[in-house]
């Protein structure tokens, strides 16, 4: 095979065509992450319960070491207290 004009070969052609995707793949992966939680003040997040809602009986809530320990949550940065509250909540 001839080369082209500009250098490029078939080989470096095809090495470029498979690296540069998994090099945006992992780039994609580590922004999406990084954006993944919200901050409490986007979600409205406040440490006591709101008309009977509280963390612990929401379905994002991961407890802390006991069940008056802060835990976190899937969805919204930070300690979150196991009576807190947020327009994010979804009942178990």
């Amino acid at each position: 095979m001839k080369e082209s004009t500009n250098g490029m070969t078939r080989r470096s052609f095809v090495a470029g065509a498979v690296i540069l995707p998994a090099l945006a793949g992992a780039v994609l992966a580590e922004t999406t992450t990084a954006q993944a939680k919200g901050s409490q003040a986007s979600v409205k997040y406040q440490s006591t319960p709101k008309n009977g809602q509280k963390c612990s009986d929401c379905k994002f809530y991961v407890p802390g070491k006991s069940s008056t320990a802060n835990g976190t949550c899937q969805i919204v940065d930070g300690s979150i207290s196991p009576n807190g509250w947020c327009i994010a909540f979804q009942k178990k």
